[in-house]
């Protein structure tokens, strides 16, 4: 027999737990003040209405109807027009004394049932515990809420639970064991940037692989699903070319907008940026952010020059190419990759060898191959250079003598050089960090690729894969 199940409104969430709460059940909503419990609260009841038809019920013992309703407009939630056209109340109880809980809860109880409500929310526990002098009075409020409203009036209920700062304690302890779901919002910090974390505590009847996961309210509450870089079925053949965004007379795009968006409107022209790669992260996942840029550059028929990093080599890049919609002969025509000499013969045109034993002549030989490319093309080149196969060919101080070096000449050349810094050479960070124009960072938590600048400092932000457009690119949704 499966569980019957109402749809959270929440977006990644009831992928998280299977399609929803469990229906008639109980549902504490716990965290610190600021932490979202209103918010997520009030999008439970919206959405229900809208999205799902099922009536709402809103109680709070803690803000008046005016301050909700404007509170919510600013979300988007027009919670006025809902109860307008009879489908949503808003009861507000405040200063409520002890010997008022009875006919508080028959006023709940006759809403829910005159509504034909099938979602309430109880904002907040906390202040209505509050009128109790002795805690017993309380458990019998719980099992009242949990009985009559719950199970008799087929009612799935949400039950907000204030936690003070500095204590660990869900309410007075006992709601954690009536309940069937319990729900942990925090605000914590990562990277010195504010992080949202959802803890599933507990949910009856459900088995939940991801019990921790990051979220946002960028326009309403939203879920960070655990990243999922495999492409659907099929999606290779049904690739489209990729449409470049023009660049400015300043700037360079970086191919994908909402990149753009967030180092206000691309990378400046004759700019070198640090893309420094966090532990866990796959070599897919941050070329979702890189491989838009280069791209860009193809569509306008600008050479690309690529050192390679630890673990990708020219089939790599190639394919990268290929979900752009490029031709090989595109390709071939613009792609210069800068391997280090093996047994085995280059294979294909783009590949250049170098010795890899002495750093000054290399980088000689890889001025030339610059040189020659501007001179046959007449416009920026793009350099995307992988610190640790430098480092590892050379040595420290010879890879960020040359790094430095390139800098220096993409300024004065009008290209753009973008350093790629995975975790075994983090030490050598601060020194990229100190010559690049741009240094973002991207990492992983809870399974969501997150991506951020360092200098220019920005929020964190977590990156989707989006394939509307026929062909990948990154979408990023920040975290407030």
């Amino acid at each position: 027999m499966s569980l019957a199940i109402v749809p959270t409104g929440v977006s990644g969430l009831d992928t998280i737990i299977h399609g929803g709460f469990p229906r008639n059940s109980l549902i504490l909503v716990a965290g610190n003040p600021g932490t979202g419990k209103t918010n997520l609260s009030a999008q439970f009841i919206y959405r229900g209405i809208v999205d799902y038809n099922e009536n709402g019920v809103y109680v709070s013992f803690s803000e008046d109807r005016t301050t909700f309703y404007e509170n919510m407009k600013m979300l988007g939630f027009d919670f006025e027009k809902l109860e307008n056209d009879g489908r949503f109340r808003y009861l507000d109880f405040l200063a409520v004394k002890e010997d008022a809980v009875p006919s508080v809860l028959k006023s709940i109880i006759e809403e829910v049932n005159n509504l034909k409500a099938k979602r309430l929310v109880i904002d907040s526990w906390t202040v209505l515990a509050q009128a109790f002098e002795n805690p017993f009075e309380t458990r019998i409020v719980i099992h009242s809420i949990l009985s009559r409203i719950t199970r008799e009036a087929g009612c799935t209920t949400i039950v907000i639970v204030e936690i003070p700062f500095g204590s660990e304690k869900i309410g007075l302890g006992m709601e954690e064991f009536v309940a069937d779901s319990i729900i942990l919002l925090q605000a914590n910090e990562l990277n010195d940037r504010l992080y949202r974390n959802l803890v599933i505590k507990k949910m009856r009847g459900k088995k939940i692989h991801e019990t921790k996961i990051g979220f946002t309210f960028h326009n309403e509450l939203k879920a960070a699903l655990p990243f999922k870089e495999a492409l659907p079925k099929n999606f290779i053949s049904k690739i489209t070319v990729f449409k470049p965004i023009p660049d400015s007379p300043e700037l360079f795009s970086t191919g994908a907008s909402d990149l753009d968006q967030l180092f206000s409107g691309g990378y400046s022209r004759g700019s070198s940026i640090l893309f420094e790669i966090g532990a866990n992260v796959s070599i897919p996942q941050y070329h979702l952010l890189l491989a838009p840029t280069a791209w860009n550059f193809a569509s306008y028929d600008r050479g690309i020059m690529i050192v390679p990093s630890s673990g990708v080599d020219y089939t790599i890049l190639f394919k990268q190419a290929k979900m752009a919609g490029y031709s090989d002969e595109t390709i071939n025509r613009l792609l210069r990759v800068c391997t280090f000499r093996s047994s085995l013969p280059p294979t294909n045109p783009c590949i250049i060898e170098f010795d890899g034993r002495d750093i000054e002549s290399d980088f000689q030989k890889y001025i030339n191959l610059r040189d020659e490319i501007h001179k046959t093309k007449g416009q920026p080149l793009l350099h995307i250079i992988g610190i640790d196969k430098l480092i590892t060919h050379y040595s420290v101080n010879d890879a960020l003598k040359v790094l430095n070096s390139s800098v220096t000449m993409a300024r004065q050349r009008g290209d753009l050089c973008i350093f790629v810094l995975k975790p075994c050479y983090y030490n050598v960070s601060d020194v990229l960090s100190s010559f690049a124009d741009i240094h973002l960072k991207i990492i992983r938590e809870h399974g969501a690729i997150l991506v951020f600048g360092v200098k220019p400092r920005t929020h964190l932000n977590f990156v989707e894969l989006d394939l509307s457009k026929g062909y990948p690119l990154p979408k990023l949704t920040p975290i407030l």
